[in-house]
């Protein structure tokens, strides 16, 4: 596993050689076994690809599998330090505190969508990123009964399945067909009131995804700039498990974004969950609350067995200074094949954990609009 300080020393010793006729700093360095991601500050357009190739070739001989980059131009803050990935990652994601600082607009996979109607600050859209720190959660579950919630609430709704290596939103809802292609904009998928967009969409026969980080931010971009998402109220994000590539491209492109994390009530599923969590703070992304799922499971005498064990997601909720959404019991919607609108995963409105759905939505409601 490369530490930060290899990770530096490699990426100064090309930095140097750049620094000549231009202030660079390197930031952000975040490292995760072989995937390594920073952020290098002050370089000019003109010298941005030469720059790229440089840096990726010294890191893979460095010993780094995966390399994803983010370019910023300005100069760095003062006394910020070039090793922090919590400093780094906090001046990342929040657009108008770099702003403030000096460093200029943010660079990478977020270049060009400056102007983006849905992207921008007051487009009325609120932005909420399903986040857990591992998975098997239910976190993709969690994120499309949300949504359904929403939009049963009368609430326009959208939905990107930004789990790209484990795309599951389609299937969940029970989406077969494929997104229409009209003046050369894709038109999302609509079901139960939610658009829907996934990498399922264009993937034959469910391939795998065998992509690099960088391939990655590419797709999450593309799904913000050729969508023809119409007018949303809500757009829900969801995310890979962990603290990953995708994770940190949502905060690049969308600062304004809140979170849910999403756990078990299992001590190491919670443990592992503040991570994300740790990771929203760190990026300036507001935690709107945390939900528990597979909290509890209702046997048919009407006993509750504590499965999974209890108080994980109310320790998180403490934790992270947050506030425990709902508990969800573990059990699977009671839907059939045969019905017109069938859906693997999603609850019916008049069902038990349909309800708890949607006096989630009521809180997510409340807090994005008061």
């Amino acid at each position: 596993m490369l530490s930060r300080e290899e990770i530096q020393q490699a990426a100064e010793s090309v930095v140097a050689q750049y620094s000549k006729e231009q202030a660079l700093t390197v930031r952000d360095i975040v490292a995760k076994e072989r995937s390594v991601s920073l952020t290098i500050v002050g370089a000019a357009e003109g010298t941005l690809p030469e720059l790229e190739e440089a840096l990726r070739q010294a890191l893979v001989k460095a010993g780094a599998e995966t390399v994803h980059f983010r370019f910023r131009s300005g100069e760095a803050v003062p006394g910020s330090g070039t090793n922090s990935a919590a400093t780094g990652a906090g001046a990342t994601a929040g657009g108008g505190k770099a702003s403030s600082a000096g460093q200029g607009p943010i660079r990478g996979h977020g270049a060009g969508l400056e102007a983006n109607t849905l992207l921008q600050a007051g487009s009325g859209v609120h932005f909420i990123a399903v986040a857990s720190g591992k998975g098997g959660v239910g976190k993709s579950t969690v994120t499309v009964n949300l949504a359904v919630a929403l939009a049963r609430k009368g609430k326009r709704v959208g939905i990107i399945d930004a789990d790209i290596y484990g795309f599951s939103v389609p299937d969940m809802m029970g989406i077969e067909e494929r997104p229409e292609i009209i003046n050369e904009r894709v038109i999302p998928i609509e079901k139960f009131g939610v658009r829907v967009m996934s990498m399922g969409f264009f993937v034959e026969d469910n391939a795998p995804i065998v992509w690099r980080g960088p391939m990655l931010g590419k797709m999450l971009r593309n799904f913000f700039a050729e969508i023809e998402w119409g007018e949303l109220d809500y757009l829900l994000l969801d995310l890979p498990p962990g603290t990953g590539d995708v994770a940190l491209d949502v905060h690049q492109l969308i600062p304004q974004s809140k979170e849910i994390i999403v756990t078990t009530p299992h001590a190491t599923a919670a443990f592992v969950a503040a991570r994300a969590g740790a990771m929203a703070i760190k990026t300036e992304h507001e935690i709107i609350g945390i939900i528990e799922n597979m909290s509890y499971y209702v046997s048919k005498n009407g006993d509750i067995e504590y499965v999974f064990g209890r108080g994980g997601g109310a320790r998180l909720a403490e934790s992270l200074n947050s506030e425990l959404l709902a508990q969800i019991p573990l059990g699977a919607p009671d839907n059939l094949a045969t019905e017109p609108d069938f859906a693997p995963s999603v609850y019916k409105a008049d069902t038990e954990t349909g309800q708890i759905y949607l006096d989630i939505a009521d809180s997510v409601i409340s807090k994005c609009e008061q």
